[in-house]
């Protein structure tokens, strides 16, 4: 049976074969034949009339159809509970339903910009594409989905939305995220310095004046908290209480630091938040812990935010306080030996562009490993001009033949179970081969800078100070307790005194009882200041270019320095940091900043102050890091004038803050 042929069509195969058997009748009988043949005329007039009465009628239809529908869908357009535009390039209303009335609040004029309506609403960043937004006026929430209107190459572009009104969803999605659990663990970070030679009155009437700010500040907050020791609390709040508390800047820090003691030590807390978002209880109290160990890492006194996968720090003003005992530098040299004992190899490195203090710690290292009979080598990064001096002291001499290797030499492991000291950084990227981090699977930190987010994955060991004066000192200490018997070389004495000299710019900057205890057990050894001071001697070009980066400095409001040094030079580095230390004796300088090339396409910066401020904070904007009062970053592909530019208007910013924190308090906020 054939398909999709007309009802015409279909009587015409009929017609024509019933005129064929009137034919064949004509042979037999012509009045019959006649007859039929007229009875067939009328039947194909009939037949014509009729399917040509159902083609008009089903035409009539289909426009009744057609024009129903564009009367339904036009009615739909002008129904509908969204809003339609149709702007312009220009943001110009060039057509719109009659819902938009009732969304704009009065009827849209023609060519009208629809920002005059929506300040908030966004359309350039979106032009010419499809997606969908939300975005806020007034007391309601607005969700727009936008879709482009494509035409002929000649013709204008538009730009359709659809705009619905979100308020009741937005507002419920708002109240979800600020009444979301925030969990807080809240430590005295120096609990034991504070109370020691306080009576136990003394005490009982600090503890309850800590007690007592960290209430009130719950209370304000609406949050809940409970003291689990003598020096520990957890607190728990919402979302945007949290908000709160981080606007006001955790102002809480100030109040307790300056409750007064008879040991006129100010009281400092430390804090680790978390933000419950899909995590399980447990990892959102695992993550408060990490916070505050972050926290105590940096120094104390600060609070460490987990949010959003970032982390973001609060506080950080008072210096860290040095231990008065090394009990914990006698445990940690303990257990250095034990890992010392049961590795096959050690490897020791810095970071990358080694100074003295990393080349000192890496050496005394080296001799602890060497005392027990262990293969040992030093990594150095292919950039050390630093530490030139240094080695040209060591060649020669056949203990030390074989103890240095470069990074790019050392592509396979011979021992199967060695060990990694890293020593003078903790963050990954900045140590002299990066590879071996993952190689080595018992990794031991040593370090005095600030603890930062970047961390080495899964140390075995970790040995944080920074109250230390420098990574050397650390050492140093370590190597008072690791053996009995321990002898000190001359060289390796001297290596580790320098670090200390060069770290606390002779003995003038974070220098506390240890770190003279430290060098003096480092004289008894036989390090030689006459040899460090040849080490630190620069040339001739290298007094020029200092003497040019100080003359062309720049001094800004609030006792801010900064200054360029363009080149790249052989030891730029060195010179930003003679640079950076000299301006910061100038009268009435709190901050130097001074960035230099490093290389073809790598810039760096060195960053210091007086205490006072906090340099560190800076410099971890630029991926960097440090601690208080010296820190430092690297950055690639950017030019020194930008990073300059960049870095004084970081500098301004903090400082501004900091002085208007300052007032607040001294005034008693």
């Amino acid at each position: 049976m054939p398909r999709n042929l007309s009802a015409w069509v279909d009587l015409t195969l009929h017609l024509f074969i019933m005129l064929l058997l009137i034919g064949l009748l004509s042979f037999y009988n012509s009045f019959l034949a006649l007859t039929a043949f007229v009875v067939w005329v009328c039947l194909a007039l009939f037949a014509k009339e009729r399917c040509f009465d159902r083609s008009r009628r089903f035409e009539r239809y289909c426009k009744s159809v057609i024009a129903n529908v564009n009367e339904l869908m036009n009615y739909a357009m002008e129904r509908l509970p969204q809003a339609i535009f149709v702007v312009d390039a220009e943001g110009r209303i060039q057509w719109a339903n009659s819902q938009a009335e009732g969304f704009l609040g009065a009827a849209p004029e023609q060519d009208a910009d629809l920002k005059d309506y929506w300040p908030s609403i966004i359309l350039e960043p979106v032009w010419g594409t499809e997606g969908e937004y939300v975005f806020a006026h007034e007391d309601k929430y607005y969700q727009v989905k936008y879709r482009p209107v494509k035409f002929a190459v000649h013709q204008p572009e538009y730009m359709v939305l659809f705009v619905e009104d979100v308020t009741g969803v937005a507002r419920l999605k708002t109240e979800y995220q600020e009444s979301r659990t925030v969990l807080c663990y809240i430590q005295i970070d120096n609990y034991d310095e504070v109370m020691q030679r306080q009576s136990e009155a003394e005490r009982t009437s600090l503890l309850l004046a800590v007690n007592q700010a960290l209430d009130n500040w719950l209370k304000n907050l609406g949050g809940f908290m409970r003291r689990v020791s003598d020096d520990l609390y957890i607190a728990v709040l919402e979302r945007r209480a949290l908000d709160k508390a981080m606007a006001e800047k955790f102002d809480v820090l100030d109040k307790v630091r300056q409750l007064q003691n008879t040991n006129r030590l100010p009281v400092t807390l430390s804090m680790g938040v978390a933000v419950a978002e899909a995590q399980s209880m447990a990892e959102l109290g695992r993550q408060a812990q990490a916070g505050l160990d972050l926290a105590l890492g940096r120094g104390g006194d600060q609070v460490a935010v987990a949010l959003g996968g970032k982390t973001q720090f609060f506080g950080g003003r008072a210096k860290a306080v040095e231990k008065h005992t090394r009990v914990k530098a006698r445990v940690v040299a303990h257990a250095v030996r034990e890992i010392m004992e049961g590795a096959d190899a050690v490897y020791v490195m810095g970071h990358h562009n080694e100074d003295f203090d990393s080349f000192g710690a890496a050496m005394g290292v080296a001799l602890m490993a060497r005392a027990l009979g262990k293969k040992t080598h030093i990594i150095l990064s292919e950039m050390n001009a630093g530490i030139d001096k240094f080695e040209e002291l060591l060649k020669g001499k056949e203990e030390y033949e074989g103890l240095f290797v470069h990074a790019e030499d050392v592509t396979t492991l011979d021992a199967l179970n060695p060990a990694l000291f890293v020593v003078d950084t903790h963050i990954p990227h900045l140590v002299a081969d990066p590879t071996l981090l993952e190689r080595v699977q018992q990794v031991v930190v040593i370090d005095h800078h600030r603890r930062s987010e970047s961390f080495i994955k899964n140390p075995l060991l970790v040995y944080i100070e920074p109250a230390s004066s420098s990574t050397s000192e650390l050492v140093t200490e370590l190597l008072m307790y690791f053996s009995d018997d321990m002898k000190l070389t001359r060289l390796v004495a001297t290596a580790l005194y320098s670090g200390i000299v060069v770290d606390t710019k002779n003995f003038a900057v974070q220098t506390g009882v240890r770190t003279f205890d430290a060098a003096a057990y480092l004289r008894r050894s036989g390090a030689d200041p006459v040899v460090v001071r040849h080490l630190f001697r620069s040339d001739y070009e290298t007094t020029v270019a200092l003497a040019r980066a100080e003359a062309h400095s720049v001094l800004y409001a609030g006792g801010l320095i900064g200054t360029s040094i363009p080149g790249p030079l052989a030891n730029a580095q060195v010179i930003a940091a003679q640079t950076a230390d000299s301006l910061l004796r100038i009268e009435g300088v709190r901050m130097s900043i001074v960035v230099f090339a490093l290389s073809e396409d790598t810039v760096g910066i060195s960053a210091r102050s007086t205490g006072e401020l906090n340099v560190q904070v800076i410099m971890e904007a630029f991926g960097g890091g440090g601690h208080q009062n010296v820190a430092g970053a690297q950055l690639k592909g950017r030019s020194v004038e930008d990073v300059l530019a960049e870095a004084i208007e970081k500098s301004k910013n903090y400082i501004e803050e900091f002085d208007s924190d300052e007032s607040d308090t001294s005034a008693g906020r």
